[in-house]
């Protein structure tokens, strides 16, 4: 998930919403699954495995905007009618060898899973399905198309996780996990249009998230 900043040579990454253009790339080789556990041989070499309450709902590979390429996976669990209540959507990306750019990331928040180091935010959307919709072109979208095409979706009300990992010293690839959950209609965690940042407005809600997104995620280094 990437920003181009105007002409210059570098992509300063940023919390804000961020929407690229998203193509499927046929033919192209995907990270194996094995039950519940990715295992990624680079960028980084690691296995991530997820809850058993977890179903895995397939994976898909992403050029954006021509610049990166993205493979994102998706594991959810849904209610009856259709909608996911908890969900991690996870996305291996790094930028084609014809461009510059870098990713970078305030590291006001981190968390670490083995020996790999994560900055993440914690944030509640009052639509969060349509969100991911707004621009048909954002790997948001993209991923919500996987969900449509095993009849699930996104649910409205939602706070997630959203955690970064830099696996390299050069700053051109990463791996984003974004852990979600629906929020009930009677839930007192504020939303608003453009999303909350809940670190700050509700701090302890936040914490308790942080702590749901690593009790169904093990990840082993390689």
């Amino acid at each position: 998930m990437f920003k181009l900043v105007g002409f210059v040579t570098a992509a300063v990454m940023s919390f804000a919403p961020v929407f690229a253009a998203a193509q499927g790339t046929p033919g192209a080789a995907l990270r194996p699954v094995q039950g519940q556990t990715i295992i990624s041989s680079e960028l980084p070499a690691a296995q991530f495995t997820f809850g058993k309450e977890f179903r895995y709902v397939g994976s898909q590979r992403l050029n954006l905007y021509g610049t990166a390429d993205a493979e994102q996976h998706l594991f959810a669990r849904s209610a009856k009618n259709g909608t996911v209540e908890r969900f991690y959507w996870v996305q291996f990306e790094h930028f084609y060898a014809t461009n510059t750019y870098t990713y970078d990331y305030p590291a006001d928040h981190t968390t670490r899973f083995a020996d790999l180091k994560f900055v993440y935010d914690v944030k509640s959307f009052p639509d969060y399905a349509a969100g991911q919709r707004e621009d048909p072109k954002s790997d948001g979208a993209a991923i919500a198309r996987l969900l449509a095409e095993h009849n699930l979706a996104f649910p409205r009300r939602a706070a997630r996780v959203r955690m970064f990992h830099l696996p390299t010293p050069d700053r051109r690839s990463e791996v984003m996990i974004i852990y979600g959950e629906a929020l009930p209609d009677n839930s007192a965690v504020p939303v608003r249009l453009g999303g909350v940042d809940l670190e700050k407005e509700a701090p302890a809600f936040a914490g308790r998230m942080v702590e749901r997104a690593r009790k169904d995620l093990t990840i082993h280094p390689r």
